[in-house]
């Protein structure tokens, strides 16, 4: 069943991009469904013609979402182990495994995270279109760690709104080049897509959203610190591009770092610790914690017994 959305676009909104701004005012719709959905014409104004994904905002208008019935589910089932935390009727926790993608992409439309869950479940919630069935937020592929996916849209709908809305706890261990000064810190400053290489994300003031990332150290060791990273936002690469802002990159990070690592880590030694969040039909909290994959703690204990050999 199609389901229609009307939101006035506040006078604060003014210069900014349409798919950018829908993105924060819907975020149980990817930026990408909304630009799909523009390139559809189901993202209309008050007034007759289609609207592009790079239309500036005036303040005032009137804008009318539709959101179609998802279309036959392009990614298909895979029988692939998953490390289940939490499971019921509406919603799943898994504990993901670094290397994994989340969901597919054009040229890689198996072996993700999604495949595993249709295995799994049978239906997931169909908000974010054909390839993100259930998902309401992301890890990238070589961070390891927990992520909640919603198997029915009411699910989705309450958990994206604990994300809108910075009441969704969630907690990162991060090993990061260089130590760092203080015992902990907040890193203010906007992320958007890099200027010149469109694979990378930037601190930037152009098309760009807010970005807020708080630390704390954990332990120190010659030349690396540990660190426990809490977002206030969900931009991509936040926790990536706001250490390397800072001077710290994540350690295994070829991105936004180093392009060679000291250590042999398969990518970057992220890991999603903590997630916490209001159960999004019950009502109750919930919790999760998991500890690092087996390649972070080996680097640390080789980091430790550095640290007491001196």
């Amino acid at each position: 069943m199609t389901r229609e959305v009307e939101v006035v676009v506040p006078p604060e909104a003014r210069g900014r991009r349409i798919d950018a701004w829908l993105a924060g005012e819907l975020p149980e719709v990817s930026r990408s469904r909304i630009q799909q959905l523009l390139e559809a014409g189901e993202i209309t104004l008050a007034r007759p013609g289609r609207l592009k994904a790079n239309y500036r905002l005036k303040g005032g208008e009137i804008i009318r979402v539709r959101l179609p019935e998802p279309t036959l589910l392009a990614a298909r089932p895979e029988a692939i182990p998953l490390d289940i935390l939490y499971e019921d009727e509406d919603i799943i926790v898994v504990n993901k495994p670094q290397g994994m993608v989340v969901h597919p992409a054009p040229g890689s439309e198996g072996g993700t995270l999604v495949n595993a869950l249709l295995y799994h479940c049978g239906d997931l919630s169909g908000i974010n279109g054909v390839l993100r069935p259930g998902i309401v937020h992301r890890l990238d592929k070589d961070t390891s760690g927990i992520l909640v996916a919603a198997k029915n849209d009411a699910a989705h709908r309450g958990l994206a709104a604990q994300i809108k809305d910075h009441s969704m706890k969630r907690i990162y261990l991060a090993l990061v080049h260089g130590e760092v000064a203080e015992p902990r810190g907040r890193v203010e400053a906007p992320i958007g897509r890099h200027p010149v290489d469109r694979q990378r994300m930037a601190v930037t003031l152009k098309n760009s959203r807010p970005a807020v990332t708080h630390y704390r150290v954990v332990e120190h060791f010659p030349g690396y610190t540990l660190l426990e990273a809490r977002l206030e936002t969900g931009r991509t690469h936040q926790i990536r591009v706001h250490m390397a802002f800072i001077g710290h990159p994540v350690v295994g990070d070829p991105k936004y770092g180093p392009r060679r690592c000291p250590f042999a880590v398969p990518g970057q030694l992220l890991h999603a610790g903590c997630l916490g969040f209001v159960h999004p039909v019950r009502g109750d909290y919930l919790e999760f914690t998991t500890p690092p994959p087996s390649i972070f703690l080996q680097v640390l204990e080789q980091l430790r017994r550095a640290k007491g050999e001196k």
